[in-house]
C-alpha cells in the first residue's frame, strides 16, 4: 500500500517525522509537499495532490498533517472518493462523550473507527495538539486497522 503524505508550514516538522518513522517500517511513502519550511505556504496546494492521488488509487493511504488538521480535511474531502478524519490529539479524545456519557478508555479509539465504519482513506493530523508520539500511534493505528465491510457500514458509505 503506498501513503501519500503532505503538510504546510504548521505541520512540516510532524510530516518529516513521519516520514522517517514509516520508512523504517518499510512503507512505500510519497511525499507531495512542502518540501522545506514556508512560513507562507498554504495547504491546498498540498493537501489537495494527496487526495487527487488517493481518489486514483483506492488502495492507498493518505497522511496530511496541518496547523488544525481541520482545513486540511475539508479540502481533501472536496475530492470524489476521500474520506479523510481528524485527529486531534488524545487529551482532546479522553474528554469526549458519547452519548450515554460515557467516555472512552482507548484514546485512539476514534482513529480505530474511521477505519472500522467509515473506511477512511486519509487521516488528517493536528501538529498543535499532538505530539510526535501519539502522531506515530494514530498513523500506526490507521495503516493496520481494517474497515469492518459490515453491511450497514457499506450501505452506508454507498450513499455518499
Amino acid at each position: 500500500m503506498k501513503i501519500y503524505i503532505a503538510s504546510d508550514h504548521a505541520g512540516y516538522e510532524l510530516k518529516e517525522k513521519l516520514k522517517m518513522y514509516l520508512s523504517h517500517m518499510g512503507r512505500d511513502v510519497e511525499d507531495r509537499g512542502a518540501y522545506e519550511y514556508d512560513p507562507n505556504d498554504d495547504y491546498p496546494d498540498y493537501v489537495k495532490q494527496v487526495a487527487v492521488a488517493i481518489a486514483q488509487d483506492q488502495t492507498s493511504r493518505g497522511i496530511i498533517i496541518g496547523g488544525s488538521g481541520e482545513g486540511e480535511a475539508m479540502c481533501a474531502n472536496r475530492i470524489a472518493g476521500v474520506r479523510a478524519a481528524v485527529f486531534y490529539g488524545t487529551e482532546f479524545a479522553k474528554t469526549a462523550v458519547d452519548v450515554s456519557g460515557r467516555t472512552s478508555e482507548d484514546p485512539f479509539e476514534i482513529v480505530r473507527l474511521t477505519r472500522l465504519h467509515n473506511d477512511a482513506n486519509v487521516l488528517s493530523l493536528s501538529s498543535r495538539f499532538l505530539n510526535t508520539e501519539e502522531a506515530t500511534e494514530a498513523v500506526k493505528i490507521f495503516l493496520e486497522t481494517k474497515f469492518s465491510g459490515e453491511a450497514h457500514h457499506t450501505r452506508r458509505l454507498s450513499k455518499f
